[in-house]
């Protein structure tokens, strides 16, 4: 076991990395969804244990309550033209600002300044109207509303926004979707839920646990490294996250009850803390949260986490370092490796219980 345990002020974005064969990065999902496998990892006695995914279901009670994010991406990818020079620009949407207005990111930005307008093929142009913080564009799309709407032409158009680790072309883009998907919004997936078979979360109900879905709208941030050194002077990117009274209902009934939380995936961890006030008692929100969790952070609502093995020196280790503590979640990483675990977004899982 890793001894040098460090309190949170004293911890640099190095203490969070790994060492990662690159034939180990998922390259295409498992099939079934369900058949990945499923690391299992005991904060209290420590131990580590070697399961498939579809055993999750051996570790979860009548009671308890699986908390999903239902956001859907979108494929976020799109490429067109600047206009009068026909030079190929590639945008991806980031978020809503607007029935119209999106926040995005364009490749090369040198192309798009303020007043640019970029061609999508015959049915979508916009408009640069901004350049903010973060060199992100603000763009006014346009479109004949009476012939087809926004998000249909981007189904048309649009590519899945795949993390850059990932080299291989995806043949089924709902591969890249949960079961559960529903409301549009994200350019990247909450992955966590990819290992979820819709036969699967039947039979977890048919156990008597509920299911309380929440959205987080995940943003390329995600893929973002941590540039400072000492991770407590991190800033996280903004978000927008909706719990429903319907949710946050059956979340505090459980609690209440003794039921266990249970978080599918940090973003959904993240969505939780958010909403949640120091008693763990969720209120219905529908907000921006720029939560950064890190070792030292006292968990509100969250009880357990279902997680995918995240990059090194990412934010998203750092949260999972906070619910398990550093040390094992490190020890658990190294196993990992050892085992040929696969990882990243269409990796293998983990369970924090």
């Amino acid at each position: 076991m890793i001894s040098n345990i460090k309190s949170p002020t004293q911890l640099s974005v190095h203490d969070f990395f790994y060492d990662l064969p690159e034939e180990l990065i998922a390259q295409e999902p498992t099939e079934p969804r369900d058949h990945s496998r499923l690391m299992v990892v005991d904060r209290e006695s420590g131990s580590i244990d070697d399961k498939n995914f579809y055993d999750i279901i051996d570790y979860l009670e009548a009671g308890d309550v699986l908390v999903i994010n239902d956001s859907k991406v979108i494929p976020a990818r799109i490429f067109g033209e600047k206009e009068g020079t026909g030079a190929p620009i590639e945008v991806v949407l980031l978020r809503r600002h607007g029935s119209d207005l999106w926040e995005v990111l364009t490749r090369p930005g040198k192309k798009t300044k303020v007043g640019t307008t970029i061609i999508f093929g015959d049915s979508l142009r916009a408009h640069v109207e901004e350049v903010i913080e973060g060199g992100n564009r603000m763009l006014r799309f346009e479109y004949d509303k009476t012939k087809e709407d926004f998000f249909s032409i981007i189904d048309r158009l649009g590519m899945m926004p795949l993390p850059p680790y990932i080299t291989k072309p995806l043949e089924d883009k709902d591969r890249y979707q949960t079961v559960y998907a529903n409301e549009r919004g994200s350019a990247a997936a909450p992955t966590a839920g990819l290992h979820f078979t819709k036969e699967l979360l039947e039979k977890i109900k048919e156990k008597g646990v509920k299911i309380a879905p929440v959205m987080l709208h995940v943003g390329l941030g995600t893929f973002r490294p941590v540039k400072v050194e000492k991770i407590a002077e991190h800033t996280m990117h903004s978000e927008f996250i909706t719990v429903t009274k319907e949710s946050a209902d059956i979340i505090n009934e459980a609690r209440k009850n003794g039921g266990r939380i249970i978080a599918v995936g940090t973003t959904s961890c993240r969505t939780l803390e958010s909403a949640s006030d120091e008693n763990g008692i969720v209120h219905p929100t529908c907000d921006d949260t720029k939560i950064f969790i890190y070792p030292g952070y006292k968990f509100k609502a969250t009880d357990a986490l279902i997680t995918n093995f995240h990059l090194p020196e990412s934010t998203l280790i750092m949260l999972v370092s906070a619910l398990a503590s550093r040390e094992l979640v490190m020890d658990a990483y190294a196993s990992a490796v050892e085992k040929k675990y696969r990882f990243f977004s269409f990796g293998d899982a983990m369970f924090i219980k």
